[in-house]
C-alpha cells in the first residue's frame, strides 16, 4: 500500500551528523571552504527528492528471518540524477545486519536487503564540495507490511512507501550554480539582472550525465509520482480533515458543558 509525505529542507540548518563520518568527508572539509567560490545572495536552488523503500513479501520462500526483500532509496522526484548535487548517501541499518552502516559512492542511491522486521533508518546526504559542507540527515521507517490490517501480502504487488522533500541551497556559490545551471533534478528561481556565470564543464560523454537516471530502473514500475499540485490536494484534504476534528472536539466540549450545567441546577435545588 502506498504512502506518502512531504516536507522542505534547508542544506545549512541541518546538523551534523551523530557517530562515524567517512574519513574523506572530513579530510576535505578545509578545502571546500576554500573552493566555495563567491557566494550569491538572495538566490536559492531547490533539488526535489523522494526516499523510501519497497518491499516483496517472499511468499512461500520466507523464512523466519528473511520475509520479505527490499530496498531502501533516494531518487530524484521525477527520477533525474541526483548525482549532480550528492555525492555519497549512508544508510545506517540496523545494528542485527552485518556491517550496518552501507555507504553508496555513486547514483543511483539504493541499497537492498533481505530481513523480516521493520525499523527505522537513518539516511545521510553528503554533498559536493562546490553545493554545501554540511551533511543532511533523513529518517526513514521501513515499511514491510500493509499498512492495512485487512489487506492480504502479494508476491507481486509490494508495499511501497516513499516521501517527497525538497533540499534548498540558500546563497549558492558561482561555481555550483553553472555547473548545474540546465540540469534537470535542480530548480533555479529567476537570476538577478546582470548575473554573469563561468561557462559549465562540459561533460565528455552524454550516455554519463544519464547514469544516475531512475526512469529504467527495475523498480520504476511501483515509484509513486509527485507534483506540486498532488501536494496542494494533499494539503486542502489534510485541512478539510482538522477542520472537521474541531467541530466534532467543539459539539463534545458543548455537550459536556451542557451536563455540567444540568448537573449544578441539580444539585443547587
Amino acid at each position: 500500500m502506498p504512502n506518502t509525505s512531504s516536507s522542505k529542507k534547508h542544506c545549512q540548518d541541518q546538523p551534523q551528523l551523530s557517530g562515524p563520518i567517512p574519513k574523506s568527508h572530513m579530510a576535505k572539509s578545509e578545502e571546500n571552504k576554500k573552493n566555495s567560490g563567491k557566494k550569491l545572495k538572495d538566490v536559492e536552488i531547490s533539488v526535489p527528492i523522494v526516499y523510501g523503500n519497497i518491499a516483496f513479501w517472499l511468499g512461500k520462500k520466507a523464512s523466519e528471518y528473511q520475509s520479505h526483500k527490499w530496498t531502501i532509496y533516494v531518487r530524484g522526484a521525477s527520477n533525474e540524477d541526483l548525482g549532480v548535487i550528492i555525492k555519497r548517501v549512508v544508510f545506517q541499518l540496523h545494528s542485527s545486519f552485518n556491517n550496518p552502516m552501507r555507504v553508496v559512492d555513486a547514483p543511483p542511491f539504493e541499497l537492498s536487503e533481505a530481513g523480516w522486521g521493520e525499523f527505522e533508518i537513518a539516511i545521510t546526504l553528503y554533498f559536493h564540495s562546490d553545493v554545501c559542507d554540511k551533511p543532511l540527515n533523513l529518517y526513514h521507517h521501513l515499511k514491510l507490511y500493509p499498512e492495512d490490517e485487512n489487506s492480504s501480502m502479494s508476491t507481486k504487488k509490494p508495499v511501497v512507501v516513499e516521501l517527497y522533500d525538497e533540499i534548498v541551497f540558500p546563497d549558492p556559490s558561482e561555481a555550483f550554480l553553472a555547473r548545474v545551471l540546465n540540469h534537470p533534478a535542480v530548480h533555479l528561481p529567476r537570476l538577478p539582472a546582470g548575473l554573469t556565470l563561468p561557462p559549465p564543464i562540459p561533460v565528455e560523454d552524454a550516455s554519463k550525465r544519464r547514469k544516475g537516471d531512475t526512469k529504467d530502473n527495475p523498480l520504476s514500475q511501483w515509484f509513486l509520482n509527485f507534483s506540486e499540485a498532488d501536494e496542494l490536494l494533499q494539503l486542502a484534504a489534510a485541512r478539510q480533515q482538522v477542520q472537521a476534528h474541531i467541530s466534532k472536539l467543539k459539539r463534545q466540549i458543548s455537550l459536556i458543558e451542557g451536563q455540567h450545567k444540568q448537573l449544578k441546577s441539580s444539585s443547587d435545588q
